[in-house]
């Protein structure tokens, strides 16, 4: 077995309790790597074909990678992956924390749950194997607080990943946390809570060496000193947050529902000014030196972990500019367990039907941030509006109609980050075509839209090859893990990733195995989706913005017109080997692995 592995993944059935171990060849782990890419493999071998997300067949996969426990910079990462209740599509959230380290050192290089527990339950897994234990008296509670109550039950050593209340319930963009981190995307928190499990927890066992430990400990020095550098200066100083003030400059900053890109009153909300009046605390991720974390304080005594997206999202979006709403309405998505940009995207759309009158919710209207409040409440208890609400802005529109469809900013499923898809067309097409949906971790096109490089306002090639490079880097550092504030101080990234894998693995790797690796990850993406029902009307954006031009500051109109759009994603399919209904050819799908024979 190559260094950074144990060559097994522990598969459990809650139902029963029972577990077995599945046997990861090593072409599979060199071909998918860990994380993000094993996830998938995962998937397709593990899930029922268009099994139902929150059926209790469907499988929830924590799985690690070959550089974790290493002493390499931010490597402390795992991904969750399953089908999305949101999406119905493949999803992979991940998350910093120790848990990561414990977990894989349980000894297995991915944990997978399937089934339904009897009653709410923790699965604890150890050197002992996997059991359950009773989850009566932490049911209930915000996954900050059951995680106190369990390490305080279980004793030193464990690490827990819980759901909130919001998954238990059931809401489809529920989170899954651990120590105040979220895999936060996708619904992945109201998977585990559909197996009546409110937690999982590991404590580690064993430990796996690196192929070349003094090559491994050179390499983090390096990596440690380069971490320091001006590439992460940002997230060290003022954290994404430093995003807000600049994109609102450059007219891509969403507000009120994708309906301007700037919000006047974004000054309130930035960091520049935020920081001085309400930052408490700036902390790290485990294992990481960056240390991007930066908490705010908000209304009521509590805290906030503040990042640009969970501010785009609940405050410009919802046309809120209270600093105490906004930080209080974002340490309440965390107390919930929801994902603060589909909930910000949610609640922005049922703010616009509000008033348009196709709700009856004269309460909700935009800027009002005790509305923003009172409609995050009812959808962590599912009741009221959020009943609606809490299925996300696609499902709510298909039973609001009306047209409310045009302006629900998601993509399959999905909704948007905070990027303005008219004035960033390279992103545009990366949110129309990932596998995700509309999501800016799986495909960071923006790179490209701020580099300066190519025309962002006009789309064309060069905005087809920029998605394709972005997300096929993303598509790796998603699998070895390595967090993505670290890309800029990589010069050569395939080469330098490949340099650290051989140093942990022992694998003859290099840039060219890399970058044919990263290509495979994201087909067999897009191959578990068209399983699962994907058709090319999928790989595309909402009306609003194909219809609706934006007219700038300066004057200028932005537009994204649908034939720019269909070009690219023509482009994108013809540049990924699809033929021209977005469909893998014969010859681009052999090398995916994903009949390779495993033993039980």
């Amino acid at each position: 077995m190559p260094g950074g592995y144990f060559g097994r993944a522990l598969l459990v059935d809650v139902t029963g309790g029972r577990a077995s171990s599945l046997a990861l060849p090593e072409p599979v782990l060199r071909g998918y790597l860990g994380g993000a890419g094993l996830g998938t493999w995962l998937l397709h071998r593990l899930a029922p074909a268009r099994v139902d997300p929150l059926a209790p067949e469907a499988p929830l996969a924590f799985v690690f990678s070959p550089l974790v426990g290493t002493p390499l910079t931010t490597s402390a990462k795992f991904a969750v992956v399953a089908k999305s209740p949101l999406t119905g599509m493949l999803n992979d959230a991940l998350a910093s924390s120790h848990f990561a380290i414990s977990g894989k050192l349980t000894g297995h290089d991915a944990i997978v749950v399937r089934g339904r527990c009897a009653r709410p339950s923790v699965l604890l897994v150890d050197g002992a194997g996997a059991r359950l234990v009773d989850a009566a008296d932490v049911w209930g509670l915000p996954a900050a607080d059951a995680e106190r109550e369990l390490v305080a039950r279980l004793g030193r050593g464990w690490r827990v990943a819980a759901i909130g209340p919001a998954g238990e319930r059931g809401v489809r963009y529920a989170t899954l946390s651990h120590d105040g981190r979220h895999a936060g995307r996708g619904g992945l928190g109201a998977v585990l809570g559909a197996k009546n499990v409110k937690a999982v927890a590991v404590h580690a066992a064993t430990k796996v060496a690196p192929a070349d430990p003094a090559a491994v400990l050179a390499a983090a020095r390096d990596l440690r000193a380069r971490s320091f550098g001006p590439a992460t200066a940002k997230y060290r100083e003022l954290g994404t947050l430093a995003n807000l003030l600049t994109f609102n400059a450059i007219n891509t900053l969403p507000t009120r529902n994708f309906t301007a890109a700037t919000f006047a009153e974004a000054p309130r909300l930035a960091a520049e000014d935020l920081a001085e009046m309400r930052r408490v605390a700036r902390n790290s991720c485990a294992s990481c030196t960056i240390g991007c974390e930066h908490v705010y304080r908000a209304g009521g005594g509590k805290s906030a972990r503040v990042e640009y997206e969970n501010v785009f999202a609940l405050g410009p979006l919802c046309g809120v500019s209270d600093p105490d709403a906004v930080l209080t309405a974002s340490a309440r998505c965390d107390e919930l367990g929801i994902d603060t940009i589909s909930a910000g995207g949610t609640v922005a759309w049922a703010m616009e039907c509000a008033e348009r009158g196709l709700l009856d919710a004269p309460w909700l209207r935009f800027g009002d941030g005790a509305a923003l409040l009172r409609a995050l409440d009812e959808i962590g208890r599912r009741d009221g509006l959020g009943a609606l609400l809490a299925e996300g802005s696609r499902r709510a529109a298909a039973v609001v109609g009306r047209g409310s469809a045009g302006f629900a900013l998601q993509v399959k499923g999905l909704e948007l980050p905070g990027y303005e898809p008219r004035t960033l067309q390279a992103m545009a097409l990366g949110l129309a075509v990932n596998a995700r949906g509309a999501d800016h971790n799986r495909s960071g096109a923006y790179e490209a839209d701020l580099s300066g490089d190519l025309d962002r306002f006009a789309g064309g090639e060069a905005h087809v090859r920029a998605t394709v490079e972005t997300e096929d880097r993303a598509a790796v550092m998603d699998s070895l893990i390595l967090c993505k504030f670290l890309r800029g101080v990589f010069t050569d990234p395939f080469a330098e990733w490949a340099g650290l894998l051989r140093t942990v693995t022992g694998w003859d790797v290099d840039a060219t195995e890399l970058q044919a690796t990263a290509r495979r990850i994201v087909l067999a993406k897009r191959m578990f989706n068209l399983r699962e029902g994907w058709t090319p009307a999928d790989d595309w954006l909402p009306a609003r913005l194909l219809e609706e031009p934006l007219t700038l500051r300066s004057g200028r109109v932005a537009s994204l017109s649908p034939a720019t759009l269909r070009a690219m994603v023509d482009g994108y399919w013809a540049a990924r080997g699809l033929d021209r209904d977005g469909r893998p050819t014969s010859e681009c799908a052999v090398d995916l692995l994903l009949t390779e024979a495993v033993a039980t």
